[in-house]
C-alpha cells in the first residue's frame, strides 16, 4: 500500500495533519490501515495462487507457447524457483552493480553501444520475464541461463580487457558457471520426468481443483472490491478532519518545492495533479497556487518536500556507502571506455 512517486503515505499525513483534540480518531485510522494492509498481503498470495494455476493448465493442455512456464509444464515452477535463488545470488554480489539495470547508454555518452551490442540484458530485465512482466517470458531455465550468460559476454566484448567493467563480468561469469554446474543434474532429472509423463500421455485435469480456484478468484475480486470502498471511506475522513496549513506553513512549503531537484519537484507536481486532473505539469512555466490547493494535497506535499529535502542534504554532506561509491567508479570506467572507441574512430 505505498503510495505512487514518493507521495507521504496517508497514516503519516493523518497523523501530523489531524487536529491534537482527535488523537483518538488518527490512531483508529492507523489500525484500519493496518488492517487493510494485511489484507492485500493475503489478496496477494491468492491472485498468485490463480495466476500460477491456470498458467499450468495452459501448459497441461499440450500447449508450448505462452504461460509463465513455458514447456516445463506442471514441474518447472520448483526449478525455476530454486534457480531463483541462484540468480538473486548472483545479483547481490557486491561487483554485480553494473548488471543490475539496463546500460545508460544515454546518460553515459554511448554512441556505439548497438553498433557493437546487438541485444542488451541485464538482470532487472531477466527478472521481469521470470514474473511474467514483460512482452516475452522464458520457457525453460536454460533460456534464463543462457540471458544471465549474454549479461557477461556483452560486458566483455564492450570493454577492453583492463576495464573494471570487463573485470567484473568476467569474475562473476565465473561464479555463476560453478553454480550452475551444481544445480544443472536437477534440469536434466527434471527434463527427463517431464519428457517421461509427455510420452505417457498424462494429462493434468483436476475438476475439483479448477473449481476451488474459480471460486476463490471470485472470492478474491470481491474482497478487493471492498477494501476499494474502504479506502475511499478513510480518505474521506483524512479530508474532513485534516486541519487547515497556517499561512507561514505555506510559505515554508513554497520556499521548500523552490530547492527541490529536477526530478523531486516533477513528483511534487504529480502529487497536485493526483488531485487536480486540470493541472499542468508539462507545461514550461507552471504557477502553482498553495491557497487553491486541498488540505491534503498540502499536507502530502509538506511532508513529500520534508524528505526529498532531507535525502538531498544526506547526498550533499557526502553519506555515501560503499557500493555507491563503487557504482560511480564503474561508470567512470564505462565512460572512459566509451572516450577511448570515439578517438579510434579516424
Amino acid at each position: 500500500m505505498t503510495p505512487a512517486n514518493g507521495a507521504a503515505a496517508p497514516e503519516a499525513v493523518a497523523e501530523a495533519a489531524l487536529a491534537p483534540e482527535v488523537e483518538s480518531e488518527a490512531d483508529a485510522f492507523q489500525r484500519q490501515v493496518d488492517d487493510l494492509v494485511a489484507k492485500t498481503d493475503v489478496l496477494e498470495r491468492r491472485v498468485n495462487e490463480v495466476v500460477d494455476f491456470y498458467d499450468g493448465k495452459k501448459q497441461g493442455s499440450g500447449g508450448r507457447k505462452g504461460g509463465r512456464h513455458g514447456a516445463y509444464g506442471r514441474g518447472m515452477p520448483d526449478i525455476m524457483r530454486q534457480f531463483g535463488v541462484i540468480l538473486r545470488e548472483i545479483t547481490d554480489d557486491n561487483d554485480a552493480w553494473p548488471f543490475r539495470e539496463p546500460v545508460d547508454v544515454v546518460g553515459l555518452n554511448l554512441h556505439d553501444y548497438y553498433k557493437i551490442i546487438t541485444k542488451p540484458m541485464d538482470f532487472s530485465t531477466i527478472q521481469n520475464k521470470m514474473e511474467g512482466k514483460d512482452v516475452t517470458t522464458y520457457k525453460n531455465v536454460r533460456e534464463i541461463y543462457a540471458d544471465v550468460r549474454l549479461i557477461f559476454a556483452n560486458a566483455m566484448t564492450y570493454n577492453d580487457d583492463e576495464n573494471i567493467v570487463h573485470l567484473l563480468a568476467k569474475s562473476l561469469l565465473e561464479k555463476f558457471e560453478e553454480k550452475w554446474r551444481q544445480f544443472l543434474p536437477k534440469v536434466e532429472s527434471e527434463e527427463k520426468r517431464q519428457k517421461e509423463e509427455e510420452s505417457k500421455g498424462v494429462v493434468a485435469t483436476n475438476t475439483s481443483r479448477e473449481a476451488a480456484i474459480a471460486k476463490l478468484a471470485k472470492d478474491t475480486d470481491d474482497e478487493l472490491n471492498q477494501i476499494n470502498k474502504q479506502l475511499e471511506e478513510l480518505r474521506k475522513m483524512v479530508v474532513n478532519r485534516c486541519r487547515k496549513m497556517t499561512t507561514d506553513e505555506k510559505r515554508k512549503l513554497g520556499a521548500g518545492l523552490c530547492h527541490l531537484s529536477p526530478d523531486d519537484l516533477n513528483k511534487a507536481l504529480e502529487i497536485v495533479a493526483q488531485d487536480n486532473p486540470s493541472f499542468q505539469i508539462k507545461a514550461e512555466e507552471v504557477d502553482l497556487d498553495m491557497d487553491a490547493q486541498s488540505e491534503t494535497t498540502l499536507w502530502r506535499l509538506k511532508f513529500f518536500v520534508a524528505e526529498a529535502l532531507e535525502r538531498q542534504a544526506n547526498a550533499a554532506s557526502g553519506k555515501m556507502d560503499e557500493n555507491t561509491k563503487r557504482k560511480r567508479e564503474i561508470c567512470n570506467a564505462l565512460a572512459k571506455t566509451a572516450s577511448k572507441r570515439i578517438k579510434k574512430q579516424p
